[in-house]
């Protein structure tokens, strides 16, 4: 019962572990990404839209959060529709939405009412703000608790404004915050023999995630600042222009930063008392890396890429994402899947994250569902409806059937 990205996230995480993921959507809407776009993936096959809503293709962007599920097309505001979403809870084992706090105990859907027909019911709910305290009813957006839990502070050039992270960091985070939780959870049931409502927000994950940020500030009272590419702690930490793009190169320890400096075919550099130690490298970062820059920006990337390999220096090109697909790591690791639409044809996703010696996580990839593609398959599989229960669901409203 989520949309949009954490939760939709978070569940697939736990489908690719083997977890039949059922996606509760409203019948005409859907989740709100699949208009999310373009770019859209457009119909191959002929797609027959009996009541079904039009939408232009599939959403790059649902297409990117919704493998492994099974769509079902469910009313809430119907009483047959929150009678369905009730006796799903009543045989499963982890529900997981983000509405707004209090939205689902008004309908009889909350945790409480849950986990009376389901006492072992794994109950997780991720808003912006948290079940609780001033805010808790207030909606949120990634971007909005980027910018109110400190990240885009931190995040820009130092004489620029805030940014936003490249990608929904902080929705992501939550999703993987809530994936282990439920994860968690699930092992204590094993313990007491009951579930457990789970309560994860952005603005919380946000918070953690700012690491030795936070601490900097809380132990030290050291207001953050923004740093580009740089390091606050460590030099050289950060982004060099070439002649033709840029290079990563991080000098972690006195022995990268020799490294680097032999490399560069500047052995002195490492012996220069003002370059000695890393404390002395950020005490005097404005005159190591004009030198730094003087000697990289005159070479071509490849060139400072080859004058590195073998150094033992971490660093790295500033790849886009045909670089990125294209690198051969990628290719070696098999993190981009081809995946078998029946209505899109063949489409392309990046795989799961981790690799297991004992389990074929990933080997099979069901591809993400059309809108309320399974309504009837669960009904009458799960639920156990006959054929004319079914029709009632439908003729009431409380559910909607799409041939596809």
């Amino acid at each position: 019962m989520t949309r949009i990205l954490a939760g939709p996230y978070c569940t697939m995480l736990l489908g690719d572990l083997g977890a039949e993921i059922i996606k509760v959507e409203h019948p005409l809407r859907g989740d709100d990404t699949r208009t999310w776009g373009p770019p859209f993936k457009t119909y191959k096959n002929p797609k027959n839209t009996t009541q079904s809503p039009s939408f232009p293709g599939e959403s790059a962007y649902y297409l990117s959060v919704n493998r492994n599920k099974k769509s079902i097309a469910i009313d809430m505001k119907k009483e047959s529709g929150r009678r369905i979403l009730t006796e799903l809870a009543s045989k499963c084992d982890i529900l997981v939405e983000n509405f707004v706090p209090g939205k689902l105990a008004k309908m009889q859907l909350g945790y409480n009412d849950l986990q009376l027909v389901n006492p072992r019911l794994v109950y997780a709910s991720i808003t912006g703000y948290g079940q609780t305290g001033p805010y808790r009813n207030k909606p949120g957006y990634d971007v909005i608790i980027e910018a109110e839990a400190g990240l885009m502070h931190i995040t820009g050039e130092e004489d620029g404004p805030p940014v936003k992270v490249g990608v929904a960091v902080t929705d992501i985070m939550t999703g993987l915050y809530t994936h282990g939780a439920i994860m968690a959870a699930l092992l204590a049931r094993d313990k007491t023999g009951r579930g457990q409502h789970i309560d994860a927000s952005l603005l919380q994950t946000q918070t953690s995630i700012l690491a030795n940020i936070a601490s900097s500030y809380l132990i030290g009272g050291q207001e953050a600042c923004r740093w580009g590419t740089r390091h606050p702690s460590i030099a050289p930490y950060q982004v060099f222009a070439t002649l033709d793009g840029s290079v990563c190169i991080g000098a972690g320890n006195n022995t990268q930063f020799a490294s680097l400096c032999n490399a560069i075919g500047m052995p002195n550099l490492a012996l220069d008392k003002r370059f000695v130690t890393n404390a002395d490298r950020v005490s005097n970062r404005r005159a190591l890396i004009q030198i730094l820059e003087g000697v990289l920006s005159t070479r071509k990337t490849c060139e400072v890429l080859d004058l590195l390999e073998n150094s033992g220096l971490p660093f790295g090109p500033v790849n886009n994402l045909q670089q990125t697909f294209d690198h051969p790591q990628v290719r070696a690791r098999n993190v981009v899947r081809q995946v078998e639409h029946p209505f899109l044809g063949p489409i392309k996703m990046v795989g799961p994250a981790v690799e297991y010696s004992d389990a074929p996580v990933g080997e099979h990839i069901e591809p993400p569902p059309m809108l309320g593609q399974h309504t009837a398959q669960v009904l009458k599989n799960v639920l156990g409806y006959s054929d004319q229960q079914i029709q009632d669901a439908v003729d009431s409203g409380g559910a909607a059937l799409y041939s596809y």
